[in-house]
């Protein structure tokens, strides 16, 4: 007996160990965000499940919420117009600060098992944005700090990556410094912008002053969501039964652009310049 899928928790270097493991046996797979700590990494994963014939999937909470898939419609209508500018900002106080297991905070702040700190943890979202609403960008900077000096942790604890497209920009910022939980986008063009939240989206029209109870935006009430797009679990099965294909933005394909993007993200940091992107 073998089971028909896995979902995977550990520490984001041991996602292609346990890959190679499910591939041979023809076990469906679904990881937490990012796909793998490198990538080099994630692109062996990408082939090894498409030659395996299983489903690959990686798991983002605002994947599953409805101000996510509100916004994403809307953008993908031109009610914005051409996308030009996306502003991500995501992370919270720390993990330490917010009480993490020893056996995450083992492996989050390691850079080898993590591949980063808060770039990896929550840049990850910011890219996972950018590719779905804007597509692969022509070139990647970014930079890092450690304002946690006392913890003398190894790993960055606030990041910012720009991301640059011949007719736009991205603006990621990924922090384990925020005072409080983080996680919005907000999506700018000719005709106006869109904010989301976790549960909320707001419509600011262009040319229009701002309102001093609603600075944002006008709230929109999103739809609802369909039972096998509502979470991980839900859509995993679903694709699985059905055989159907894992869709962005938790897709393979996808997700190996993720990763290629913080992998730039870190060689940028690394020598202070920005990073070219070769186009797929």
């Amino acid at each position: 007996m073998k089971p028909d899928a896995v979902i995977v928790t550990t520490a984001n270097n041991r996602h292609l160990e346990i890959l190679k493991a499910c591939a041979k046996r023809h076990i469906h797979f679904s990881t937490e965000k990012p796909l793998a700590s490198t990538a080099a990494d994630a692109r062996e994963m990408e082939r090894l499940a498409r030659e395996a014939h299983i489903k690959l999937m990686v798991n983002y909470w605002n994947a599953w919420a409805a101000s996510t898939h509100e916004v994403f419609h809307r953008v993908r209508a031109g009610e914005l117009g051409a996308v030009q500018k996306i502003i991500v900002e995501y992370g919270h106080q720390g993990p330490k600060e917010i009480g993490v297991s020893k056996y995450f905070a083992d492996w989050l702040y390691d850079p080898v098992k993590n591949g980063g700190g808060a770039l990896m943890d929550f840049g990850c979202y910011g890219a996972e944005w950018a590719l779905w609403l804007k597509g692969r960008p022509s070139s990647v900077y970014a930079y890092s700090l450690k304002l946690k000096t006392e913890q003398a942790n190894a790993v960055e604890d606030d990041a910012v990556i720009l991301l640059e497209y011949p007719d736009a920009t991205a603006i990621i910022q990924a922090s384990w410094d925020w005072p409080y939980s983080k996680g919005q986008v907000e999506v700018f063009g000719a005709k106006g912008s869109l904010l989301a939240t976790d549960s909320q989206v707001f419509y600011r029209a262009a040319k229009t002053r701002q309102d001093i109870d609603h600075p944002d935006g006008q709230p929109v009430t999103p739809g609802p969501l369909e039972h096998e797009t509502s979470s991980p679990i839900a859509y995993f099965l679903h694709c699985i039964r059905n055989d159907k294909p894992i869709e962005n933005p938790v897709a393979a394909e996808l997700n190996v652009g993720v990763v290629e993007i913080l992998d730039a993200a870190k060689e940028s940091i690394r020598t202070g310049r920005a990073v070219k992107l070769a186009a797929k």
